[in-house]
């Protein structure tokens, strides 16, 4: 996980460029010149106009238009940029991409539902989700450097 935040409102929809921005900034902090070549995220992060942004940028963008659990598209979600989504993801390029995204970002999820954050306070819950997943990214690197060796 390259940037992690913490916000006062409920939906993703309007954070996907946001949070790009700020991956891409750490990766400049840490040296890194080279961009990302895929953005993966779920459902909640669809913001057509900020999808086409970031693909404008050089970045291509794999988020499906429904969750998991819909049945069918949503009314008004037909044709166009949607079902074009739809067609990426169920092809096998696409979809072995979108498939990597589960495993790399749910984990980190999982291993801190059973929390609640002990702070209080916009920036302290911030301060305490950051070292949540900088631990996280941490083990990853571990448990890595464990199975090469």
């Amino acid at each position: 996980m390259l940037a992690a935040e913490v916000l006062s409102i409920a939906p993703d929809f309007g954070q996907l460029e946001p949070m790009l921005d700020a991956a891409q900034r750490e990766l400049t902090a840490a040296g890194i010149d080279e961009r990302p070549g895929v953005l993966l995220a779920d459902a909640g992060y669809w913001h057509q106009q900020q999808m086409e942004r970031i693909i404008d940028r050089g970045t291509a963008v794999l988020i499906p238009p429904d969750a998991s659990k819909r049945r069918g598209a949503r009314r008004g979600w037909e044709g166009g940029y949607y079902a074009f989504m739809r067609r990426v993801l169920a092809g096998d390029h696409g979809g072995a991409l979108y498939r990597q995204r589960q495993p790399m970002i749910e984990p980190v999820f999982g291993h801190t539902k059973f929390n609640r954050f002990r702070r209080r306070g916009r920036a302290a819950v911030r301060a305490e989700w950051r070292l949540i997943t900088a631990t996280h990214n941490l083990l990853k690197l571990h448990r890595h450097a464990l199975t090469a060796a």
